[in-house]
């Protein structure tokens, strides 16, 4: 069955729809000419950009430029795509016209059908409410995408935070339920002195609180909003008090805590607040994967690898090799946090990419700062629920390693100096004799001392051994 279209104009000329579309002619335009990669906008970003038209609507009601009726409808119209009612009708590409034209006019396209229907009137008709010179009064693409991007950000960025708060929470747990036992440290991937499990996971909670902290700083800089600028930051065509009037919309509808840009032409010419949230991402993502591939190394084997953890067995791990169990969750999160990285790699390329008076590259930023901050939440929540919370200790191997590592004679060198403690690694290695009985036998050291020394617990506390 053919589909039923509608035939609308814009500016050069006429445009098929299809009939029961809430978007219009330019959105059309847009499907048309940027069928690129199949993807979609971020429900993040609709709902951040449905937020500025509703922010808009309100304010050129309250500073009288728009009649209450059509402010109504428009306002009605704006809070059913907040709600996500017409998600499935915002079809343009993230890969599309530079600036982010075609979504912005995605918005005013459906934001105006919705409010002539809720009029009386008929789609793709625009009468008595216009795209342009209503639901976008006072407003440009070049304001509204930027401030979109930031919100979708701030709003995304909520979940995130209380996301990594409980995976810190959930190392620092674990941190405390291995804080007595004892395991080999490793440098270079080589043998080094004692530490505890403990001590290995609180460093993981810390090093995630660390970035926790550094991402709130990031996010401040997304509160600083420019809207109100219009096309290039003058603030043509917005009446006087209209953007301090948006903004104290804006913080009413959100719940975010908001603030002016200062500056409009900066905040149209420069991203470098965006920028800098995402490199916090990618920081985050540093983190993460090291300590993914930390626990990978640390459950290995389980008979010929480290295995000094058991991770929770969430499906079986080969096609092949019966009952073999891999480290998926963190093999996912590995995975997440690359792509984050190349999400960052797109963002700081297009936040460079500006020139005078607008940064054009914006819809590809927003796309991967949602995306980027939703896979990390998705990825994080994940991980913790499946695998973290669920790990377990494997005391007597950790114990085993630990009394084997040769670093051990590194609690020697204040009784028998360096050079003599290389010789008993050395020989100790060479004869498969322990680091005790090599230094017993040559007579370096008493066995009281070598006992106090070599007490594998106390060596994790720091400190002189055996000097009290």
């Amino acid at each position: 069955m053919a589909l039923a279209l509608r035939v609308e104009s814009d500016s050069l000329g006429e445009v098929r729809v299809p009939q029961d579309a809430y978007y219009g002619a330019q959105t059309q335009r847009a499907v048309d000419n940027f069928a690129i990669s199949g993807l979609r906008p971020y429900p993040a970003f609709v709902r951040a950009t449905a937020w500025v038209k509703l922010a808009a609507v309100r304010a050129n009601l309250a500073l009288g430029c728009l009649p209450a009726e059509l402010a109504g409808a428009i306002e009605q119209a704006a809070v059913e795509v907040v709600e996500g009612r017409w998600d499935r009708q915002f079809v343009v590409d993230p890969f599309q016209a530079g600036a982010g034209t075609s979504h912005n006019m995605n918005a005013n396209e459906v934001i105006a059908n919705r409010a002539n229907e809720l009029l009386g009137g008929q789609l793709g008709q625009y009468h008595p409410v216009h795209p342009n010179d209503h639901v976008n009064m006072a407003q440009s693409t070049n304001d509204v995408i930027p401030t979109a991007m930031r919100l979708a950000g701030l709003a995304m960025h909520r979940e995130l935070v209380t996301v990594l708060a409980e995976c810190e929470d959930a190392f620092r747990l674990k941190s405390i339920e291995f804080e007595c036992l004892v395991k080999s440290g490793r440098t270079h991937l080589q043998d080094a002195v004692p530490v505890t499990l403990g001590q290995e996971f609180g460093a993981y909670a810390d090093a995630l609180g660390s970035d926790l902290r550094r991402l709130e700083l990031a996010a401040d800089g997304l509160a600083r909003l420019g809207i109100g600028g219009t096309a290039t930051g003058t603030g043509l065509n917005a009446p006087e008090g209209y953007h301090e009037s948006v903004l104290r919309e804006l913080e009413r509808l959100t719940g975010l805590q908001l603030r002016s840009a200062g500056n409009l032409f900066e905040a149209m010419q420069s991203q470098a607040d965006v920028a800098a949230y995402s490199a916090m991402l990618r920081t985050l993502a540093l983190t993460l994967t090291r300590i993914a591939n930390d626990v990978r190394l640390l459950a290995s084997g389980p008979m010929t690898g480290l295995a000094e953890i058991k991770l929770p067995a969430v499906q079986p791990g080969s096609s092949i090799m019966p009952g073999k169990v891999n480290p998926v969750m963190a093999e996912m999160l590995n995975m997440v946090c690359y792509h984050v990285l190349g999400n960052d790699a797109t963002v700081a390329a297009c936040a460079q990419a500006g020139q005078l008076e607008l940064n054009v590259m914006t819809p590809i930023m927003a796309y991967n700062l949602c995306q980027a901050i939703d896979i990390l939440t998705n990825g994080l929540r994940a991980f913790t629920d499946r695998c973290l919370r669920g790990i377990e200790a494997d005391e007597a191997r950790c114990r085993y390693w630990a009394e084997r590592s040769l670093a051990i004679v590194t609690a020697l060198n204040p009784y028998i100096g360096y050079r003599r403690a290389a010789e008993v690694s050395h020989e100790a290695l060479r004869t498969g004799r322990s680091i005790a009985d090599v230094a017993l036998e040559g007579g370096l050291i008493t066995a009281e001392q070598l006992r106090q020394v070599l007490d594998l617990g106390r060596m994790t506390e720091g400190g002189l051994l055996g000097k009290e």
